[in-house]
């Protein structure tokens, strides 16, 4: 099992250190092992939970969402069914989400396309541009 200092528990998942002493603070974390002199030290297990923690985020997963969601883990598996409900839940938002940015998107696309008409109408030559001259016979 390997050990990790703040430095690199925060560097491998990507968290501030700030960050990882909220989430201990709170309970999102558990209490992280501290070494003879005192210092966290971060396990594999840690940086797991941290990678969970990070994607329940990263998806817009509120805090109390995610503190629910951590006290059900560790209530054993007999709280699986309501992790599946909580985690259910959460993705039916997530994809609530990609939804409406997927017509943000679609509108953004719309208003390219419209500047891209706008601009090649402006650099195709003028209807005299394009007249040629008669040649002399």
């Amino acid at each position: 099992m390997s050990v990790y200092t703040p430095g690199q528990a925060a560097e491998e998942t990507g968290f501030s250190l700030d960050t990882l002493r909220y989430y201990e603070r709170i309970g999102l974390l558990e209490p992280v092992e501290r070494n003879a002199a005192g210092q966290r030290r971060f396990t594999d297990e840690d940086l797991g939970w941290l990678g969970m923690v990070r994607c329940l985020r990263d998806t817009g997963m509120p805090i109390a969402e995610m503190l629910r969601f951590a006290k059900l883990v560790r209530s054993g598996d007999t709280s699986i069914p309501d992790r599946i409900t909580l985690l259910e839940a959460h993705d039916r938002e997530v994809q609530a989400q990609i939804a409406q940015l997927q017509e943000k998107q679609a509108a953004l696309r719309r208003k390219i396309g419209y500047y891209r008409d706008v601009q090649a109408l402006s650099e195709a030559p003028s209807a005299c541009e394009r007249v040629e001259e008669p040649q002399p016979s």
